[in-house]
């Protein structure tokens, strides 16, 4: 039965962290987005995020996206400093047409710096990436 079940690839979507300036406190904050690189829209996105380590773990957050269209991208949350300091992992199902997709996206402890920035697709920023 497990051996009929097929979950393709999930191809075109990332999880990037990107620093971008909080304009009410002035201070430069660390986000999580989605990005939807592919040219078909993400239906029923569903996002499960914890930071862990070896002997510490964060309460697990969850999010929903009801679509999210072809060639965009969406903000999931605000990471404190703290959690840099751990493995980010952000498991994602979602749909494209009749099909499930799922995939987790981990960055790794202390990846999440300036040194690490890359250009971002879609966000004409650069931050770290996670395909």
């Amino acid at each position: 039965m497990k051996k009929d079940i097929t979950i393709p690839k999930v191809k075109e979507v990332y999880i990037a962290v990107v620093q971008e300036k909080h304009l009410e406190y002035q201070t430069q904050d660390w986000n999580a987005y989605i990005i939807n690189n592919s040219d078909k829209e993400l239906d029923t996105v569903l996002i499960l995020s914890q930071g862990y380590s070896e002997s510490k773990m964060t309460p697990p957050m969850r999010h929903s996206i009801a679509k999210l269209p072809a060639r965009s991208f969406a903000k999931i949350e605000y990471l404190q400093e703290d959690v840099l300091e751990l493995n980010n992992s952000f498991k994602l199902s979602f749909f494209q047409g009749n099909q499930m997709f799922d995939k987790t996206y981990v960055f790794r402890k202390n990846t999440i710096n300036t040194r690490a920035f890359q250009p971002i697709p879609l966000m004409n920023t650069n931050g770290i990436l996670v395909k």
